[in-house]
């Protein structure tokens, strides 16, 4: 890159296409794992796409601009990393030929650099405008009346008989993403402890969005990392994990209930703040040693009262998020109460939201509010360390949920970080999954969804909603994206958007006035077949057969005419594609291969499904991305210290350096 230039279509290109080249190993069906490596030998695999591009020591600030976008994106959807770098590599070689063309036959501009930048500039933000005003609608007629709507409730209910459709393709969207994040081995086990997570954080009266955010805001508190043991070792316990041990011995009776208090300031009374100057005495030396002892003895009984105070709440555990005194220790060990110091303000902040009370910052002013009833709170070693673990009592007319931390195992901390990370993301793919699309569309463009930390988790705040009842699998005919939408995995998502793209710039073609808007809707129609493609990549013949069939499917049975969904259970196989005729029942079958044929371990390995709100969001994100990259007109160097990787790589679990591997 020279000192000072202007950037051109080619140095975008040129720096997308690298990242596109790293994360096509991992990509697909047949895409492998890259192994990472540090300096003290420990290794790791993962098929992460914002783990393997955070990870890469990028020189060239484009580069580092389209990491960022990705970080951004899937940090709010949890998934997509790898796909967004495909379709902005396809939309900036799409753009670049089509000014390439146009800026042949300009004459406004002194070279044809400049024309090929000022038509790429407004191509894209042409592709902006459309996917901000158009593609909402486009989905919604063209995709989603061929997917299907899952509820809430197949989540969070235990399947029967594993022959349950909808428990089926719960299954099968959890595990099809957890394949594309962590390989095939522990898919199953992985969705199957996420169901089982939220089953247990589920709010009555209130849309899943609620508690899917408040899992996902809290997750760091309701986790804990064991290393040295398998991964099907993790596993759900009641209550929550406190990741600290006891300052003071331990309750030595396990008696019921236990009263905790969460303290956010020190227990002992302070007079003087860093910096302050206290004289004591004047006259003599005999004077000045007494006020020092009466000063200690009023310190000491001041704090003797507090611990009587707290005996006669019934109080025996407290839970301090600063480090206590000696003198508060050696009094709490004389009045048996457990202290837990250094307690961080998610958990505590957790803590005081289960149990229903408020943290207290001076004690003197405690109240019976600010007492919780603990079931138990007893020490618990979990690998290496020991915890606190603490219970909350059932009490159905405060509390609706049944909270249980989560306990994630795995030989290494790599592979641990790894994992917790997969959860995470799920979790957020689902947050997403169930919020309308024009929700969606506003928290991707304009602001984050609202925390839940700070708000009440008792049924006394909580506001009636909409309950969503368990029904089957069936196909939407509004032209609305309810909560929930899903559609068959493995380019099926891109095949219809595609085949709704054409017909719409096909039908704006008729008008002279409109020729921007047909050239828009075919520009990103073309781009869309780039994921497909890549798919299918270990076969072509399989990508044009697929197309084929979804088109002639789509022609054959318009939307608005067909009570068919290619959503589809047929014993434990749903294939996004192939479409044979229908069945008996009215469904469709579509499997990848013809009757009689067995499916080869590769082609299951795309069966699946996934969020059609997370894709309509990714696109967003990639259009997004193209019009910033574009804008940008030259690069200025300055001499400094070697820039950090990123702030990205430090939100990684593995700090540090990190390598890419061969797979």
């Amino acid at each position: 890159m020279p000192p000072l230039g202007h950037l051109h279509m080619e140095h975008v290109l040129q720096a997308v296409g690298v990242l596109e080249a790293v994360i096509l190993r991992s990509f697909g069906p047949e895409g492998g794992q890259v192994l990472f490596t540090r300096d003290t030998g420990q290794a790791m695999l993962s098929r992460s796409g914002t783990r393997i591009l955070t990870a890469l020591h990028l020189e060239h600030p484009l580069a580092r601009m389209v990491v960022e976008c990705v970080w951004k994106h899937s940090s709010a959807t949890g998934d997509g990393s790898k796909t967004f770098i495909l379709l902005l590599a396809s939309l900036l070689r799409l753009i670049h030929a089509a000014a390439s063309k146009e800026s042949n036959v300009s004459h406004s501009y002194s070279s044809t650099k400049a024309a090929e930048a000022s038509t790429a500039r407004h191509l894209a933000d042409k592709l902006l405008a459309f996917g901000l005003k158009e593609l909402d609608e486009l989905i919604a007629t063209g995709v989603v009346p061929y997917g299907g709507c899952i509820s809430w409730e197949d989540f969070t209910v235990e399947a029967q008989t594993p022959s349950l459709t909808n428990n089926l393709c719960v299954q099968k969207l959890l595990r099809s993403f957890f394949h594309t994040r962590c390989g095939y081995t522990h898919c199953d086990f992985s969705s199957h402890l996420t169901r089982e997570l939220l089953s247990h954080w589920k709010f009555k009266n209130q849309l899943p969005s609620f508690s899917l955010q408040l899992v996902s805001d809290y997750f760091p508190a309701l986790h804990t990392p064991v290393s040295g043991f398998p991964v099907r070792s993790s596993r759900l316990i009641e209550g929550q994990v406190i990741h600290r041990d006891f300052a003071t011995p331990p309750l030595k009776t396990d008696h019921q209930p236990v009263k905790a208090v969460v303290l956010t300031g020190s227990l002992q009374p302070t007079l003087l703040s860093t910096g302050d100057v206290l004289e004591l005495g004047c006259r003599g030396r005999m004077k000045e040693e007494r006020s020092i002892l009466h000063f200690s003895s009023w310190m000491e009984s001041s704090l003797q009262g507090i611990i009587a105070k707290l005996q006669t709440l019934g109080v025996c555990v407290l839970l301090s998020a600063v480090k206590q005194s000696a003198a508060v220790l050696a009094l709490a060990t004389q009045a048996e109460m457990c202290l837990v110091e250094c307690v961080s303000e998610d958990e505590l902040s957790l803590f005081s939201q289960l149990s229903g009370t408020t943290p207290i910052w001076d004690c003197s002013m405690i109240e019976s509010e600010h007492v919780a009833t603990l079931a138990f709170c007893r020490p618990i070693q979990l690998g290496a360390h020991r915890y606190v673990h603490v219970a909350f009592q059932d009490s159905e007319e405060r509390i609706t949920i049944k909270p249980c931390s989560l306990i994630i195992c795995a030989p290494g901390e790599g592979q641990i970080e790894q994992y917790a990370c997969a959860l995470q993301d799920a979790i957020r793919m689902l947050l997403r999954t169930w919020e309308p699309m024009h929700a969606a569309a506003t928290t991707t463009s304009k602001s984050t969804p609202q925390s839940h930390k700070g708000a009440s988790l008792h049924t006394d705040s909580l506001t009636e909603q909409t309950t969503y009842r368990s029904i089957a699998i069936q196909p939407i005919q509004k032209c609305v994206l309810k909560p929930g939408c899903v559609l068959s995995a493995g380019g099926l998502f891109e095949l219809l958007l595609h085949y709704a793209l054409l017909q719409h710039g096909h039908s704006f073609s008729v008008s002279p006035d409109l020729n921007i808007d047909a050239s828009v809707s075919q520009l990103l129609a073309n781009a869309l077949l780039s994921v497909p493609q890549k798919i299918y990549s270990h076969s072509p013949h399989h990508f044009l057969e697929s197309q084929r069939r979804v088109i002639s499917f789509v022609s054959k049975f318009p939307k608005d005419s067909h009570p068919f969904s290619l959503v589809y259970k047929r014993e434990n196989t749903i294939s996004p594609i192939q479409v044979e005729g229908p069945l008996g029942d009215g469904k469709l079958s579509l499997h990848c291969c013809r009757e009689g044929d067995k499916l080869s371990k590769v082609s299951e390995l795309d069966l699946g499904l996934e969020s059609v709100s997370c894709k309509y969001q990714l696109l967003l994100a990639v259009l997004q991305c193209v019009a910033s990259l574009l804008k940008v007109d030259a690069v200025l160097p300055t001499h400094t210290a070697l820039h950090t990787q990123s702030r990205r790589l430090t939100r990684t679990s593995w700090e540090g350096t990190e390598d890419e591997g061969e797979d």
